[in-house]
């Protein structure tokens, strides 16, 4: 790969590697008993799409501590793809979103495979949480045996234990909050743990240790990559309550119907007058919601500035984030391609 930051030729070599590597690992299923069909195609589809960003920030990690282009850190970057897609298949699940990427999520396909079977539903949900798991399990040896030196890995080991806690710690925050009351704080935490940190920080991080960098760059990495996190979460709230479903791929009522604690819901009931409140206490967490609802929400929320609000979050975190990146000593490549990942990340439609 040349030094000049190619977004799609990149992505190009994720999607190949990732799409190899459960090829083989659905064949290997379906070794077992063919029974297993509807589980192996789940399994490949589930880290089939995405932008391939936390791969990105784990390469440019590496390569920002004066690595050259490598195959085998692509694959150890690679293998956050499937962190991503194991949490994907289980947040889908707790949320019974039914859309992702504009095509049925896991249990919602899994059921339509099982069709004319006893308790298909329940099934369905149950073989979602196990595709889930094994994404996982596949995420951890795909990084293990990705082709780097042993002791390359060893310097990552911790830091991959801290991923995969904090992802499960930011999840459970988010099913103990939601349902309560709105507060940005918490939202904040919720987003710090579940998205921020797996996105941006520790992708760079694993990058940089994989790579051998000293304390000083990892720790301008954090710097940059936590706020940058915040701030891609931040916009995702915000495209899934106001976003175009043709470009998400997702249900627009799901945050209001599952009442999740947002930092979108979290602002707009920090400004609501005590009649406005009671609106959105009477809104949120309905099932019945339909598009007037969503039309009616969008309207009060705009009302109160939310939005403007949010955005203005978003705004703080980039400046921030791209701020630290200026004062990093990193190869230019590098520092262009970190540049342009912190925009396209933020500022997008989908």
């Amino acid at each position: 790969m040349s030094d000049r930051w190619e977004p799609a030729a990149f992505q190009a070599r994720v999607d190949g590697i990732v799409h190899t590597f459960l090829a083989e690992e659905s064949r290997q299923l379906l070794r077992i008993d063919q029974a297993l069909r509807p589980v192996a195609e789940q399994l490949r589809r589930a880290a089939a799409h995405g932008k391939r960003l936390r791969a990105a920030f784990c390469y440019w990690g590496w390569r920002a501590a004066g690595q050259p282009d490598s195959e085998a850190l692509l694959r150890a970057a690679a293998s956050l793809e499937l962190v991503h897609a194991a949490a994907t298949v289980h947040d889908d699940l707790i949320d019974d979103s039914p859309l992702r990427h504009g095509l049925p999520t896991v249990h919602v396909a899994l059921r339509s495979a099982l069709t004319g079977r006893p308790r298909a539903g329940a099934v369905a949900r149950d073989l979602a949480m196990l595709v889930g798991d094994h994404l996982m399990a596949l995420a951890g040896r795909l990084f293990a045996d990705c082709g780097l030196p042993a002791a390359y890995l060893a310097r990552a080991r911790t830091l991959w234990g801290d991923l995969a806690r904090e992802l499960i710690a930011g999840e459970c925050l988010e099913i103990l909050h939601t349902g309560g009351r709105p507060d940005t704080d918490t939202s904040l935490k919720v987003i710090r743990y579940k998205t921020a940190k797996y996105t941006v920080e520790q992708p760079l991080l694993l990058g940089a240790l994989l790579a051998g960098a000293a304390p000083d760059l990892r720790a301008g990495f954090s710097a940059y990559g936590l706020p940058l996190g915040e701030a891609f979460q931040l916009r995702d709230d915000l495209l899934g309550l106001f976003g175009d479903p043709v470009h998400t791929g997702k249900a627009p009522l799901d945050d209001l119907r599952g009442r999740r604690p947002t930092a979108l819901l979290a602002r707009a009931w920090q400004a609501a007058p005590p009649d406005s409140r009671e609106e959105l206490a009477g809104t949120l967490g309905r099932p019945d919601l339909d598009e007037e609802d969503l039309a009616r929400v969008r309207e009060l929320l705009v009302g109160l500035e939310a939005p403007k609000r949010v955005e203005e979050m978003i705004d703080t975190r980039v400046r921030k984030a791209t701020g630290v990146l200026d004062g990093l000593a990193v190869p230019a490549p590098a520092r262009r391609a970190l540049s342009a990942l912190a925009h396209s990340a933020t500022d997008r439609r989908h």
